[in-house]
């Protein structure tokens, strides 16, 4: 059983789906091959608009309903504190926590997807950080290969830092193809590690289908997995 996996963004948008969405294929291809998968969970405690969840469900055949991927759930796609507000609802942290801890008896191997960064709201009072340091969970950095890569891999290093938030490590995500010289200059990963003081664990190429599950395995296993889904 692998402890459970908090897969957070250096900010929206930079590949959190694409490598919880590759870890997933890693796991039903190389250590559970059951169909649908019962070892394997996906948590996205909070989503607005559709997207990750309905994704996670047509791709993989998890043995969850939308509701248990996603127990909070906003139609408004911003961030979910306000969309809370807009819509007159409110955020129940005992739910998605109940909801968490239910999967973590459930599975051997449970991805949990961040909404946003480790800065993220999730209230007005409390933040992706936060969470993750209240439920202990250790986490990978996701940090995209364009310019300002550097500055945003040790800002949010640093808040993890400051929150007590343990970093397995970090990824960096590639959203077109790029040459090796190419990452190097927008992210030179020996030089985000030395400076944060967190090993780089891989690099996730670009990858245009995302329903291709060998596609997405054959990624995960090119980063140091043994030191990801520990």
């Amino acid at each position: 059983m692998t402890k459970p996996l908090l897969i957070v963004g250096s900010d929206t948008g930079v590949g959190k789906t694409v490598l919880t969405a590759a870890l997933a294929a890693y796991w039903l291809t190389y250590r559970d091959k059951t169909q649908p998968s019962t070892s394997l969970g996906i948590y996205k405690p909070l989503q607005s608009g559709e997207g990750d969840r309905e994704f996670y469900s047509q791709t993989f055949s998890l043995a969850q309903t939308l509701d248990e991927i996603t127990p909070l759930y906003f139609e408004t796609p911003i961030a979910p504190a306000i969309a809370a507000i807009k819509e007159g609802k409110s955020i129940d942290l005992g739910l998605i926590w109940r909801n968490f801890l239910k999967l973590q008896q459930q599975k051997q191997c449970l991805l949990v997807e961040s909404m946003g960064g480790l800065g993220s709201p999730i209230t007005d009072e409390y933040i992706v950080a936060d969470l993750a340091r209240d439920w202990a969970l250790e986490a990978i950095l996701v940090v995209p290969v364009r310019l300002g890569a550097i500055s945003q891999a040790i800002a949010n290093v640093a808040l993890a830092n400051t929150q007590k938030v343990k970093l397995r490590g970090i990824v960096l995500a590639c959203s077109q193809a790029y040459t090796p010289e190419e990452i190097e200059d927008l992210a030179p990963p020996q030089m985000i590690s030395r400076l944060t003081s967190i090993p780089v664990l891989g690099i996730l190429p670009y990858i245009d289908n995302l329903s291709d599950i060998a596609k997405l395995a054959h990624a995960a296993a090119e980063l140091d997995i043994e030191r990801i889904l520990i």
